[in-house]
């Protein structure tokens, strides 16, 4: 049984580009699902690459703090999460307030909510990364 909601994800043309190149099982839904957008015209409450965002696991649950990255960025430890990850991929597209939903290695169900972005690159115009 799968844990996945449909949710609508939104995308910037740029990281759809990169990620299709990734050749990621965990992505190619979200990528031929979502909806696509030039980099200026994202909404800035949208978690795209190298977004920082906080979630929390319920309402009143732990602020913790993530920045979605490529591969080779990621470094769990210090909240670098790699996109090509269960909870990576459950995160991109997502809109502030949203649930992110994902299944652990050991098959146990996960959900988060986005409570904020603290940044998001096309948000201070840098649309190159």
């Amino acid at each position: 049984m799968s844990t996945s909601k449909i949710v609508e994800r939104l995308l910037t043309r740029s990281d759809h580009i990169r990620l299709s190149q990734l050749a990621s099982d965990g992505l190619a839904d979200l990528l031929a699902d979502a909806q696509v957008v030039e980099p200026p015209s994202i909404p800035a409450d949208v978690v795209t690459m190298y977004s920082q965002i906080l979630v929390a696991d319920g309402p009143q649950g732990q602020l913790q703090k993530f920045t979605l990255c490529y591969p080779d960025d990621a470094e769990p430890p210090r909240g670098f999460i790699s996109v090509c990850s269960p909870f990576g991929s459950s995160l991109l597209g997502l809109r502030v307030g949203q649930a992110a939903h994902w299944l652990t290695p050991g098959g146990d169900a996960r959900t988060v909510w986005v409570r904020s972005i603290l940044f998001q690159p096309e948000a201070t115009g840098d649309y190159a990364l």
